[in-house]
Protein backbone atom coordinates (compact mmCIF):
# COMPACT_ATOMS: atom_id res chain seq x y z
CA UNK A 1 0.00 0.00 0.00
CA UNK A 2 1.46 3.38 -0.74
CA UNK A 3 1.20 6.73 1.44
CA UNK A 4 -3.27 7.62 0.07
CA UNK A 5 -4.05 4.00 0.91
CA UNK A 6 -4.05 2.58 -2.70
CA UNK A 7 -3.13 -0.55 -3.99
CA UNK A 8 -1.11 -0.09 -6.86
CA UNK A 9 -0.90 -3.62 -7.84
CA UNK A 10 -4.72 -5.46 -7.13
CA UNK A 11 -4.45 -8.12 -8.92
CA UNK A 12 -0.76 -8.94 -6.76
CA UNK A 13 -1.01 -12.46 -5.01
CA UNK A 14 -0.04 -12.50 -1.15
CA UNK A 15 3.65 -14.30 -1.64
CA UNK A 16 5.16 -16.61 1.25
CA UNK A 17 8.12 -13.82 2.12
CA UNK A 18 4.60 -11.47 2.82
CA UNK A 19 3.02 -14.31 4.67
CA UNK A 20 6.12 -14.18 7.46
CA UNK A 21 5.59 -10.44 8.39
CA UNK A 22 3.00 -12.12 11.19
CA UNK A 23 6.63 -13.73 12.29
CA UNK A 24 9.14 -11.59 14.47
CA UNK A 25 10.19 -8.30 12.77
CA UNK A 26 13.84 -8.48 11.44
CA UNK A 27 15.28 -5.37 10.38
CA UNK A 28 16.98 -6.05 6.90
CA UNK A 29 20.21 -3.87 8.12
CA UNK A 30 20.35 -5.02 11.66
CA UNK A 31 22.03 -8.80 11.19
CA UNK A 32 21.39 -9.73 14.68
CA UNK A 33 17.98 -9.11 15.05
CA UNK A 34 17.23 -12.52 13.23
CA UNK A 35 16.35 -15.35 16.20
CA UNK A 36 19.11 -17.73 14.84
CA UNK A 37 21.79 -15.16 14.65
CA UNK A 38 20.58 -13.13 17.91
CA UNK A 39 20.65 -17.43 19.64
CA UNK A 40 24.26 -18.08 18.32
CA UNK A 41 25.44 -15.41 20.22
CA UNK A 42 23.76 -15.98 23.46
CA UNK A 43 25.25 -19.19 22.62
CA UNK A 44 28.84 -17.54 22.10
CA UNK A 45 29.04 -15.02 25.80
CA UNK A 46 27.14 -18.04 27.54
CA UNK A 47 23.85 -15.93 28.75
CA UNK A 48 20.68 -16.98 28.57
CA UNK A 49 18.82 -13.79 27.18
CA UNK A 50 19.56 -10.56 26.18
CA UNK A 51 17.82 -9.07 29.99
CA UNK A 52 21.29 -10.66 31.30
CA UNK A 53 23.00 -7.88 29.71
CA UNK A 54 20.83 -5.10 31.48
CA UNK A 55 21.56 -6.77 34.88
CA UNK A 56 23.64 -3.90 36.06
CA UNK A 57 21.18 -1.15 34.99
CA UNK A 58 18.63 0.00 38.05
CA UNK A 59 14.69 -0.62 37.09
CA UNK A 60 13.89 3.08 37.92
CA UNK A 61 15.95 3.81 34.57
CA UNK A 62 14.69 0.71 32.45
CA UNK A 63 11.68 1.49 30.10
CA UNK A 64 8.44 -0.21 31.40
CA UNK A 65 7.47 0.36 28.09
CA UNK A 66 6.64 1.71 24.55
CA UNK A 67 8.37 5.36 24.24
CA UNK A 68 5.50 7.97 23.77
CA UNK A 69 6.11 8.56 20.28
CA UNK A 70 3.27 10.14 18.05
CA UNK A 71 2.28 8.81 14.85
CA UNK A 72 4.71 8.58 12.15
CA UNK A 73 4.96 11.98 10.07
CA UNK A 74 5.34 10.79 6.07
CA UNK A 75 6.96 14.60 4.85
CA UNK A 76 9.39 16.51 5.93
CA UNK A 77 7.88 19.54 6.48
CA UNK A 78 5.56 17.97 9.18
CA UNK A 79 8.72 16.72 10.93
CA UNK A 80 9.45 20.32 10.96
CA UNK A 81 6.52 21.67 11.77
CA UNK A 82 6.20 19.22 15.16
CA UNK A 83 9.95 20.15 15.95
CA UNK A 84 9.21 23.69 15.92
CA UNK A 85 5.63 23.50 17.95
CA UNK A 86 8.54 21.52 20.60
CA UNK A 87 11.24 24.54 20.55
CA UNK A 88 8.67 27.13 20.62
CA UNK A 89 7.72 25.50 24.39
CA UNK A 90 11.40 26.41 25.62
CA UNK A 91 11.70 29.76 27.65
CA UNK A 92 14.77 31.62 28.14
CA UNK A 93 15.96 32.87 31.38
CA UNK A 94 17.63 35.53 31.61
CA UNK A 95 21.19 35.22 33.34
CA UNK A 96 20.97 37.02 36.24
CA UNK A 97 17.64 35.99 37.14
CA UNK A 98 19.29 32.22 36.90
CA UNK A 99 20.35 30.78 39.96
CA UNK A 100 20.45 26.76 38.92
CA UNK A 101 23.44 25.32 38.99
CA UNK A 102 24.16 21.92 40.61
CA UNK A 103 27.10 20.51 37.44
CA UNK A 104 26.28 23.04 34.82
CA UNK A 105 26.88 26.81 34.91
CA UNK A 106 26.19 30.01 33.64
CA UNK A 107 29.22 31.51 33.37
CA UNK A 108 30.57 34.68 30.88
CA UNK A 109 31.54 33.52 28.09
CA UNK A 110 33.48 36.33 25.99
CA UNK A 111 32.67 36.38 22.32
CA UNK A 112 35.79 35.61 21.23
CA UNK A 113 35.91 32.36 22.76
CA UNK A 114 33.22 31.08 20.35
CA UNK A 115 34.50 32.78 17.42
CA UNK A 116 37.46 30.82 17.52
CA UNK A 117 35.95 27.82 18.31
CA UNK A 118 33.60 28.28 15.12
CA UNK A 119 36.51 28.22 12.64
CA UNK A 120 35.81 25.47 10.49
CA UNK A 121 40.05 23.90 10.98
CA UNK A 122 38.37 23.33 14.80
CA UNK A 123 35.17 23.47 14.80
CA UNK A 124 35.34 20.28 12.46
CA UNK A 125 38.11 18.89 14.87
CA UNK A 126 38.62 14.95 15.62
CA UNK A 127 41.57 14.45 17.88
CA UNK A 128 44.18 15.50 15.57
CA UNK A 129 46.78 13.45 13.55
CA UNK A 130 49.98 14.50 12.75
CA UNK A 131 50.24 14.41 9.41
CA UNK A 132 47.20 16.97 9.54
CA UNK A 133 46.95 18.78 12.14
CA UNK A 134 50.27 20.62 13.86
CA UNK A 135 48.10 23.46 14.51
CA UNK A 136 45.55 21.77 16.53
CA UNK A 137 48.11 19.93 18.35
CA UNK A 138 49.45 23.51 19.05
CA UNK A 139 46.17 24.73 20.48
CA UNK A 140 45.77 21.95 22.91
CA UNK A 141 49.64 22.06 23.89
CA UNK A 142 48.82 25.36 25.02
CA UNK A 143 45.36 24.46 26.67
CA UNK A 144 47.06 21.92 28.90
CA UNK A 145 50.01 24.95 29.32
CA UNK A 146 47.45 27.08 30.62
CA UNK A 147 45.78 24.32 32.89
CA UNK A 148 48.39 23.35 34.28
CA UNK A 149 49.61 26.80 35.90
CA UNK A 150 45.96 27.42 36.90
CA UNK A 151 46.24 24.31 38.78
CA UNK A 152 49.77 24.20 39.55
CA UNK A 153 50.11 20.81 38.03
CA UNK A 154 52.84 19.53 35.45
CA UNK A 155 51.22 17.42 33.56
CA UNK A 156 47.36 17.64 32.08
CA UNK A 157 45.35 15.51 29.56
CA UNK A 158 43.64 16.57 26.48
CA UNK A 159 39.85 16.74 27.82
CA UNK A 160 37.86 13.76 28.69
CA UNK A 161 34.25 13.59 27.89
CA UNK A 162 33.22 15.17 31.08
CA UNK A 163 34.21 15.60 34.85
CA UNK A 164 32.20 12.47 35.86
CA UNK A 165 34.43 10.57 33.29
CA UNK A 166 37.80 12.02 34.81
CA UNK A 167 36.59 11.45 38.12
CA UNK A 168 36.13 7.96 37.64
CA UNK A 169 39.32 7.14 35.62
CA UNK A 170 41.45 9.39 38.53
CA UNK A 171 39.98 6.48 41.08
CA UNK A 172 41.09 3.99 38.20
CA UNK A 173 44.31 5.20 38.47
CA UNK A 174 44.72 5.52 41.78
CA UNK A 175 43.78 1.52 42.34
CA UNK A 176 46.44 0.95 39.71
CA UNK A 177 49.33 3.01 41.48
CA UNK A 178 48.80 1.41 44.61
CA UNK A 179 47.69 -2.29 43.83
CA UNK A 180 44.73 -1.65 46.40
CA UNK A 181 40.71 -1.76 46.32
CA UNK A 182 39.86 0.56 49.18
CA UNK A 183 38.85 4.79 48.02
CA UNK A 184 37.59 6.80 50.96
CA UNK A 185 35.01 9.74 49.55
CA UNK A 186 34.78 12.18 52.48
CA UNK A 187 32.80 14.99 50.90
CA UNK A 188 29.48 15.72 49.63
CA UNK A 189 29.50 14.48 45.83
CA UNK A 190 26.87 14.99 43.10
CA UNK A 191 24.69 12.17 42.88
CA UNK A 192 24.83 11.75 39.16
CA UNK A 193 28.99 11.72 39.47
CA UNK A 194 28.91 9.21 42.22
CA UNK A 195 26.57 7.54 40.16
CA UNK A 196 28.64 6.96 37.31
CA UNK A 197 31.73 6.51 39.27
CA UNK A 198 30.36 3.46 40.97
CA UNK A 199 29.43 1.95 37.60
CA UNK A 200 32.54 2.77 36.02
CA UNK A 201 35.04 1.62 38.83
CA UNK A 202 32.92 -1.76 39.98
CA UNK A 203 35.32 -3.94 38.63
CA UNK A 204 38.46 -2.92 41.05
CA UNK A 205 37.53 0.05 43.36
CA UNK A 206 35.78 -0.24 46.46
CA UNK A 207 34.22 2.69 47.68
CA UNK A 208 33.69 4.10 50.85
CA UNK A 209 31.49 7.36 51.88
CA UNK A 210 32.19 8.66 54.70
CA UNK A 211 29.46 11.05 56.03
CA UNK A 212 30.16 14.79 56.75
CA UNK A 213 29.82 16.81 59.29
CA UNK A 214 28.23 20.34 58.68
CA UNK A 215 29.03 20.43 55.12
CA UNK A 216 32.89 19.17 55.20
CA UNK A 217 34.86 15.94 55.50
CA UNK A 218 34.95 14.46 58.79
CA UNK A 219 38.93 14.66 59.47
CA UNK A 220 38.89 12.43 62.68
CA UNK A 221 36.65 9.42 61.21
CA UNK A 222 38.23 9.47 57.84
CA UNK A 223 42.02 9.78 59.22
CA UNK A 224 40.75 6.90 61.49
CA UNK A 225 39.92 4.84 58.28
CA UNK A 226 43.00 5.00 56.63
CA UNK A 227 45.17 1.76 56.16
CA UNK A 228 47.71 -0.27 54.14
CA UNK A 229 44.65 -1.43 52.00
CA UNK A 230 43.27 2.28 50.97
CA UNK A 231 44.01 3.03 47.45
CA UNK A 232 43.22 6.73 47.82
CA UNK A 233 41.38 9.42 49.84
CA UNK A 234 39.05 11.21 47.71
CA UNK A 235 37.88 15.08 48.10
CA UNK A 236 35.40 17.44 46.61
CA UNK A 237 35.97 20.75 46.88
CA UNK A 238 33.86 22.30 46.28
CA UNK A 239 31.29 19.93 47.20
CA UNK A 240 28.05 19.34 45.42
CA UNK A 241 26.66 21.64 47.92
CA UNK A 242 29.36 24.53 47.56
CA UNK A 243 31.06 23.62 50.53
CA UNK A 244 34.85 24.46 50.63
CA UNK A 245 36.77 21.84 52.29
CA UNK A 246 39.48 23.51 54.49
CA UNK A 247 41.56 20.30 55.95
CA UNK A 248 42.74 19.54 52.58
CA UNK A 249 46.60 19.33 54.01
CA UNK A 250 45.80 17.83 56.55
CA UNK A 251 43.50 15.24 54.92
CA UNK A 252 46.43 14.76 52.38
CA UNK A 253 49.27 14.08 55.22
CA UNK A 254 47.28 11.18 56.36
CA UNK A 255 46.51 9.72 53.73
CA UNK A 256 50.26 9.58 52.01
CA UNK A 257 51.22 8.77 55.93
CA UNK A 258 49.92 5.27 54.88
CA UNK A 259 50.86 4.69 51.11
CA UNK A 260 47.48 5.94 49.60
CA UNK A 261 47.08 8.73 46.77
CA UNK A 262 45.08 12.34 47.31
CA UNK A 263 42.47 12.94 44.74
CA UNK A 264 40.59 16.13 44.62
CA UNK A 265 38.08 17.04 42.32
CA UNK A 266 37.70 20.73 41.85
CA UNK A 267 36.46 23.66 39.25
CA UNK A 268 39.06 25.33 37.81
CA UNK A 269 37.17 29.07 38.20
CA UNK A 270 37.65 29.35 41.53
CA UNK A 271 41.54 28.77 41.17
CA UNK A 272 42.48 32.63 40.53
CA UNK A 273 41.67 33.10 44.28
CA UNK A 274 41.78 29.50 46.33
CA UNK A 275 44.52 27.91 46.72
CA UNK A 276 44.70 25.08 43.97
CA UNK A 277 44.50 21.63 45.43
CA UNK A 278 48.61 20.38 44.21
CA UNK A 279 49.64 22.94 47.03
CA UNK A 280 47.52 21.11 49.71
CA UNK A 281 49.15 17.76 48.47
CA UNK A 282 46.91 16.68 46.08
CA UNK A 283 48.66 13.54 43.63
CA UNK A 284 45.24 13.71 40.93
CA UNK A 285 42.99 16.47 40.58
CA UNK A 286 40.31 16.41 38.33
CA UNK A 287 36.93 18.27 37.53
CA UNK A 288 35.02 19.75 34.64
CA UNK A 289 36.19 23.12 32.55
CA UNK A 290 32.37 23.82 31.46
CA UNK A 291 32.48 27.07 33.50
CA UNK A 292 35.73 28.08 31.17
CA UNK A 293 33.96 29.58 28.32
CA UNK A 294 31.60 26.83 27.63
CA UNK A 295 28.11 27.41 27.01
CA UNK A 296 25.01 25.69 29.00
CA UNK A 297 23.60 24.39 26.19
CA UNK A 298 20.89 21.85 26.85
CA UNK A 299 23.07 20.61 30.08
CA UNK A 300 26.38 21.16 28.16
CA UNK A 301 28.95 21.77 26.76
CA UNK A 302 30.77 19.23 28.96
CA UNK A 303 35.02 18.17 29.15
CA UNK A 304 36.91 16.39 31.86
CA UNK A 305 40.58 17.42 33.24
CA UNK A 306 43.17 15.16 35.18
CA UNK A 307 46.65 16.77 36.08
CA UNK A 308 49.03 15.29 38.20
CA UNK A 309 52.69 16.06 39.06
CA UNK A 310 55.57 15.36 36.53
CA UNK A 311 56.03 11.68 37.82
CA UNK A 312 56.21 8.63 35.96
CA UNK A 313 54.55 6.19 37.96
CA UNK A 314 51.30 9.19 37.84
CA UNK A 315 51.93 9.74 33.75
CA UNK A 316 52.01 6.42 32.69
CA UNK A 317 48.90 5.95 34.18
CA UNK A 318 47.08 8.34 32.23
CA UNK A 319 44.63 6.51 29.68
CA UNK A 320 44.40 9.99 27.61
CA UNK A 321 46.20 11.60 25.06
CA UNK A 322 48.80 14.24 25.51
CA UNK A 323 49.99 16.61 23.69
CA UNK A 324 53.58 17.78 23.82
CA UNK A 325 57.00 18.96 22.49
CA UNK A 326 58.16 15.78 20.54
CA UNK A 327 61.23 15.52 17.90
CA UNK A 328 60.51 14.26 14.43
CA UNK A 329 62.61 12.41 12.02
CA UNK A 330 65.37 15.61 11.15
CA UNK A 331 67.66 15.44 13.92
CA UNK A 332 67.29 19.02 15.71
CA UNK A 333 63.68 19.74 14.95
CA UNK A 334 60.83 19.44 17.13
CA UNK A 335 56.70 19.48 16.45
CA UNK A 336 53.80 18.85 19.00
CA UNK A 337 52.54 15.72 18.88
CA UNK A 338 51.54 13.16 21.51
CA UNK A 339 53.25 12.60 24.35
CA UNK A 340 54.08 8.44 25.53
CA UNK A 341 51.35 7.62 23.24
CA UNK A 342 52.66 3.90 23.48
CA UNK A 343 50.14 3.97 26.74
CA UNK A 344 46.93 4.57 25.12
CA UNK A 345 44.28 2.08 24.05
CA UNK A 346 44.74 3.80 21.01
CA UNK A 347 48.59 2.43 20.79
CA UNK A 348 47.61 -0.87 22.72
CA UNK A 349 43.82 -1.29 21.85
CA UNK A 350 42.80 -4.51 23.97
CA UNK A 351 45.40 -4.75 25.66
CA UNK A 352 45.37 -1.26 27.06
CA UNK A 353 44.96 -0.62 30.59
CA UNK A 354 41.70 1.60 30.31
CA UNK A 355 40.14 1.76 27.04
CA UNK A 356 39.65 6.12 26.23
CA UNK A 357 37.79 6.82 23.06
CA UNK A 358 36.63 10.14 21.32
CA UNK A 359 38.21 12.82 22.86
CA UNK A 360 36.26 16.12 23.37
CA UNK A 361 39.09 18.12 21.89
CA UNK A 362 37.47 21.29 20.76
CA UNK A 363 35.96 22.40 24.30
CA UNK A 364 39.61 22.27 25.72
CA UNK A 365 40.42 24.77 22.65
CA UNK A 366 37.06 26.91 24.22
CA UNK A 367 38.97 27.09 27.96
CA UNK A 368 42.39 27.46 26.43
CA UNK A 369 41.54 30.75 24.68
CA UNK A 370 39.14 31.90 27.71
CA UNK A 371 41.89 31.12 29.79
CA UNK A 372 44.16 33.02 27.84
CA UNK A 373 41.55 36.00 27.69
CA UNK A 374 41.28 36.08 31.22
CA UNK A 375 44.59 35.80 32.66
CA UNK A 376 45.61 35.98 36.30
CA UNK A 377 44.09 38.92 37.34
CA UNK A 378 40.73 37.88 35.44
CA UNK A 379 40.80 34.64 37.03
CA UNK A 380 41.68 36.11 40.39
CA UNK A 381 38.54 38.90 39.90
CA UNK A 382 36.12 36.38 38.61
CA UNK A 383 37.14 33.93 41.68
CA UNK A 384 36.35 37.19 44.19
CA UNK A 385 33.26 38.14 42.60
CA UNK A 386 31.62 34.56 42.90
CA UNK A 387 33.21 33.88 46.02
CA UNK A 388 31.62 37.86 47.68
CA UNK A 389 27.88 37.36 46.03
CA UNK A 390 27.56 33.69 47.10
CA UNK A 391 28.20 35.12 50.53
CA UNK A 392 25.70 37.67 50.12
CA UNK A 393 23.17 35.42 48.62
CA UNK A 394 23.45 32.69 51.61
CA UNK A 395 22.93 35.39 54.30
CA UNK A 396 19.77 37.41 51.86
CA UNK A 397 18.07 34.18 51.49
CA UNK A 398 19.07 32.78 55.67
CA UNK A 399 17.13 36.00 56.09
CA UNK A 400 13.94 35.02 55.30
CA UNK A 401 11.37 33.95 57.38
CA UNK A 402 11.50 29.99 58.17
CA UNK A 403 14.73 29.90 55.74
CA UNK A 404 18.19 28.64 57.52
CA UNK A 405 21.86 27.37 55.78
CA UNK A 406 21.94 24.08 55.38
CA UNK A 407 25.50 24.27 57.50
CA UNK A 408 28.31 26.29 58.32
CA UNK A 409 30.86 25.81 56.02
CA UNK A 410 32.39 28.79 53.60
CA UNK A 411 30.97 27.89 50.29
CA UNK A 412 31.89 29.01 46.43
CA UNK A 413 29.09 29.21 44.01
CA UNK A 414 26.25 26.94 45.74
CA UNK A 415 24.70 26.88 48.73
CA UNK A 416 21.52 24.98 50.25
CA UNK A 417 19.19 26.75 52.27
CA UNK A 418 16.79 24.84 54.74
CA UNK A 419 12.74 24.96 54.05
CA UNK A 420 12.23 22.74 57.19
CA UNK A 421 10.58 25.52 59.08
CA UNK A 422 8.86 27.58 56.04
CA UNK A 423 5.71 28.01 54.51
CA UNK A 424 6.51 26.41 51.33
CA UNK A 425 8.44 23.04 50.43
CA UNK A 426 11.26 23.59 47.99
CA UNK A 427 9.74 22.20 44.72
CA UNK A 428 7.30 24.88 45.73
CA UNK A 429 9.49 27.66 45.79
CA UNK A 430 10.85 26.68 42.55
CA UNK A 431 7.69 27.00 40.87
CA UNK A 432 6.95 30.76 42.85
CA UNK A 433 10.11 31.36 41.13
CA UNK A 434 9.25 30.73 37.91
CA UNK A 435 5.85 32.04 37.74
CA UNK A 436 7.90 35.39 38.50
CA UNK A 437 10.62 34.60 36.19
CA UNK A 438 13.42 33.47 38.01
CA UNK A 439 15.01 30.07 38.17
CA UNK A 440 15.94 30.36 42.05
CA UNK A 441 17.64 26.57 41.89
CA UNK A 442 17.44 23.20 41.98
CA UNK A 443 15.43 21.16 44.86
CA UNK A 444 17.48 17.94 46.15
CA UNK A 445 14.17 17.23 48.06
CA UNK A 446 11.26 18.80 49.53
CA UNK A 447 12.71 20.86 52.28
CA UNK A 448 16.66 21.61 50.26
CA UNK A 449 17.09 24.05 47.81
CA UNK A 450 20.60 24.23 46.14
CA UNK A 451 20.98 27.71 44.86
CA UNK A 452 23.51 28.78 42.63
CA UNK A 453 25.42 32.31 42.11
CA UNK A 454 27.63 33.25 39.58
CA UNK A 455 29.21 36.51 38.56
CA UNK A 456 25.85 36.93 36.31
CA UNK A 457 23.97 37.44 39.45
CA UNK A 458 24.69 40.80 40.78
CA UNK A 459 23.45 42.02 44.07
CA UNK A 460 20.84 43.76 42.35
CA UNK A 461 19.77 40.33 40.87
CA UNK A 462 19.78 38.76 44.47
CA UNK A 463 18.08 41.17 46.25
CA UNK A 464 15.31 40.63 43.28
CA UNK A 465 15.24 36.70 43.91
CA UNK A 466 15.09 37.31 48.02
CA UNK A 467 12.01 39.84 47.70
CA UNK A 468 10.28 37.45 44.92
CA UNK A 469 10.88 34.43 47.42
CA UNK A 470 9.91 36.53 50.63
CA UNK A 471 6.52 36.97 48.98
CA UNK A 472 6.22 34.06 47.96
CA UNK A 473 6.90 32.17 51.56
CA UNK A 474 4.75 35.34 53.11
CA UNK A 475 1.76 34.51 50.53
CA UNK A 476 2.63 30.53 51.19
CA UNK A 477 1.94 31.39 55.58
CA UNK A 478 -0.75 33.08 54.95
CA UNK A 479 -2.89 30.33 53.09
CA UNK A 480 -1.64 27.97 56.10
CA UNK A 481 -2.97 30.09 58.60
CA UNK A 482 -6.28 30.24 56.49
CA UNK A 483 -6.75 26.53 56.18
CA UNK A 484 -5.59 25.85 59.55
CA UNK A 485 -8.68 28.61 60.77
CA UNK A 486 -10.70 27.04 58.04
CA UNK A 487 -10.49 23.26 59.96
CA UNK A 488 -10.48 24.80 63.04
Amino acid sequence: MNNFGLDPFPDHQTTDREATMTQPFVHPYVPNMAPASRQAMLDAVGAESVEEFYADVPADLRLAGPLDLPEPLVAEQDLVRHVGGLLRRNRAVEPGRLFLGAGTYQHAVPAVVDEVINRSEFLTAYAGEPYEDHGRFQALFQYQSLMGELLNQDVVNVPTYDGFQAAATSLAMAGRITGRRTVLLVSDAHPDKLSKVRDYIAPTIDLVLVPTVDGVADVAAATGMLDDATAAIWIETPSYTGALETAVAELSDAAHAVGAVVIVGTDPIGLGILTPPADQGADIVHGDIQSLGLHPWFGGAHAGFIAVHDDPRFVMELPSRLFGLASTDVPGEYGFGDVAYDRTSFALREEGKEWVGTAAALWGIAAGVYLSLMGPQGMAEVGETVLARTAYASRALAALPGVALADGATHFREFVIDLRDAALTAPELVAAGRASGFEPGHAIDETHLLVCVTEQNTQSDIDDLAAVLSDALGAGAAAGAQKKEQSA
